[in-house]
C-alpha cells in the first residue's frame, strides 16, 4: 500500500473492534474509534482552512488524540510540524522558526504556548474539538508529498529539520514491520511514537507510557512492571535506560520480547535482563533519527566469543543490516542508503556534511564509526574523530567503554580527557575501584576515577551527556 493512512483503513476494516491505543491513563481507543475520531477532526480543521500545503506545529499529550490529529492532518494534505520534545521551548521556537509553520495545533495547556512564541500569534489555532458529518471525500497523499518535519536530537549542534515524505514513511513501514510481525495478537508497550505509528498501521495494540519521557531516571522498576501486569503486555519497545529499570524489577510473565535503541546497548544489561527473565527475547535495534532501522540483532544470537570480542575493547556487536537498506563503510565511517533512508535535510546547508549523491543513491553519513565482521554483521567502534592516542594506538572511546561495562561493579563508564590525559570515568561500586584500574591498566588507561552518577542525554538518557560530564568533572 502507497501510505500510512491506507495502512490505517485497511486495519480498521479487518478488526474495527479491537484496542488500537491504551494510553497513560489506562483509557481505551478501538481501530473503529480512532479512524472516527480522525475523520471528525479533519471535519473540522478542513472548516477552518487547513489544508494541503499547510506546515502545522503539533503540540499535545501523547495520546490517542495525537495520532487521530496525524491522520486528520495527513487526509487533508497538511504537513506535521513535531518539534524535538527534550528542547522544551527551545525547541518550539527553533521548530517553528526554520520550519515554516502555517497553523498551530493544541489540546489541554499546550495551547498556553501560543501566548509565549509571538510567531505564533498570527497564525489560526485549531483545538481537537470534532465535528458531526459525512467522512470527506479528499484524495490520498502521494507518496512524494511531505508528511512530516521532525528534528535531530541537537546533542552535536542545533537541531537539523528532517522532512519525511509519505513514501519514506512508507518505506519505514516496510523496513520494520518484519521485525515487529507476529501471528499471535500482540498487546506492545510502545515508548518510541513511530512504532506506534507502525503498530496503528499493521492493527496491532499498543499501550502508551504512564510516565513522562522526559523523566525516564524516576520511573521506578515496581511501577514499570505494575503498567505492563495491568495490561497484559506481552512485548515492550523501550530506550535502554527503561531496560535497565526492566531488569531491577519482577518482569510481567505475560512479557516475552523487548525490543530497545536510541542507544547503546550494552551485554552487561542483556545479561540482567535474561537473569530477570530466562525465557525474555531482547531485540537490539541499531539506527538514528536519519534511518531507522538500519541492523538489528537478537540476544539470543550473541554467542560466548561475541561478548569476549567485545569485552576486549572490539567495540559493540549490532547484527545483520535489515533487510531494505544498502550499508557501506567509507573511511571508517557507517553510511546508509535506502527507502527508509533520510534523503536531504529542510536546510540543504546540511547536506554538503551529511550526505553524499552517487548517481542516483543518496548515502546518509551516519557519523558512526564501524566495520563489517566475516558474518557480515555491523560493529560499532563509535563516533568518528572521537579518537585518542592509547600507548601510539588511536582508539575510541566507545570501544574501551563497551569493554569496562563487562567489568563487576561498573554501571556506567565514560572515557574522558582530564586535564589532557585520557581519564576512565566509572559509576558503580566504589569498592571495584582498585580492580577497575587494574582492568584500565591492561588497555593502557593509567587514570581511573569514580564517580556517583554520569549525565546521560535528555532524549532517551541512553547516551553519556560529554559536555555536561566535562563540566563536571
Amino acid at each position: 500500500m502507497a501510505d500510512l493512512l491506507s495502512d490505517f483503513a485497511a486495519a480498521v476494516a479487518r478488526t474495527p473492534d479491537r484496542t488500537a491505543i491504551i494510553d497513560g491513563l489506562g483509557r481505551r481507543v478501538s481501530f473503529a474509534q480512532l479512524q472516527a475520531r480522525a475523520q471528525g477532526l479533519a471535519r473540522a480543521w478542513h472548516a477552518r482552512g487547513i489544508g494541503k500545503g499547510d506546515r502545522v506545529l503539533l503540540a499535545m499529550r501523547v495520546d490517542a488524540d495525537l495520532y487521530a490529529s496525524l491522520a486528520a492532518l495527513w487526509s487533508l494534505g497538511a504537513t506535521v510540524v513535531l518539534p524535538e520534545p527534550a528542547m522544551g521551548l527551545a525547541g518550539l521556537r527553533h521548530a517553528v522558526r526554520v520550519a515554516g509553520v502555517t497553523a498551530f495545533a493544541s489540546a489541554g495547556a499546550y495551547g498556553l504556548l501560543r501566548f509565549a512564541l509571538p510567531a505564533l500569534w498570527r497564525l489560526p489555532h485549531v483545538r481537537p474539538i470534532a465535528k458531526l458529518g459525512p467522512a470527506l471525500e479528499l484524495p490520498l497523499p502521494d507518496a512524494g508529498d511531505l508528511a512530516l518535519i521532525s528534528f535531530t536530537s541537537g546533542t552535536s549542534g542545533a537541531p537539523k529539520a528532517i522532512p519525511r515524505s509519505h513514501g519514506f514513511l512508507a518505506a519505514q513501514h516496510r523496513a520494520i514491520a518484519p521485525m515487529l510481525d507476529s501471528s499471535a495478537a500482540e498487546v506492545d508497550l510502545v515508548a518510541f511514537p513511530v512504532f506506534v505509528l507502525i503498530n496503528i498501521a499493521s492493527g496491532r495494540t499498543s499501550v502508551l507510557p504512564n510516565w513522562k519521557m522526559s523523566q525516564l531516571a524516576q520511573v521506578q522498576p515496581a511501577a514499570l512492571t505494575a503498567w505492563m501486569a495491568q495490561h497484559t503486555v506481552t512485548r515492550a519497545l523501550l530506550p535502554p535506560a527503561l531496560c535497565d529499570t526492566l531488569a531491577g524489577g519482577a518482569i510481567p510473565p505475560s512479557l516475552h520480547t523487548v525490543f530497545t535503541g536510541g542507544g547503546p546497548i550494552f551485554p552487561d544489561l542483556l545479561r540482567r535482563l535474561q537473569a530477570e527473565g530466562p525465557a525474555l527475547d531482547t531485540t537490539c535495534v541499531y539506527g538514528s533519527t536519519e534511518a531507522e532501522p538500519i541492523a538489528h540483532l537478537s540476544s539470543a544470537q550473541i554467542t560466548a566469543q561475541d561478548v569476549a570480542a567485545m569485552a576486549a575493547g572490539q567495540g559493540l556487536l549490532v547484527g545483520p543490516p535489515v533487510r531494505d537498506i544498502q550499508v557501506r563503510i567509507v573511511a571508517g565511517e557507517i553510511q546508509v542508503a535506502g527507502g527508509h533512508v533520510n534523503g536531504g535535510y529542510l536546510d540543504p546547508a546540511h547536506d554538503a556534511e551529511n550526505k553524499v549523491r552517487i548517481g542516483q543513491i543518496i548515502w546518509h553519513r551516519t557519523g558512526d564509526a564501524g566495520y563489517f565482521d566475516a558474518q557480515r554483521r555491523l560493529w560499532l567502534l563509535g563516533r568518528v574523530g572521537t579518537q585518542v592516542d592509547l600507548a601510539g594506538k588511536p582508539t575510541y572511546p566507545f570501544q574501551i567503554e563497551v569493554a569496562a561495562r563487562s567489568w563487576p561493579g561498573a554501571a556506567q563508564c565514560a572515557l574522558m580527557s582530564v586535564r589532557g590525559a585520557p581519564c576512565l570515568v566509572i559509576a558503580g561500586d566504589a569498592a571495584c575501584l582498585n580492580a577497575w584500574t587494574k582492568a584500565a591498566a591492561q588497555l593502557d588507561i593509567s587514570s581511573v576515577k569514580h564517580i556517583a552518577r554520569i549525565p546521560m542525554d535528555r532524549r532517551h538518557a541512553s547516551k553519556v551527556d560529554r559536555k555536561a560530564l566535562q563540566k563536571l568533572l
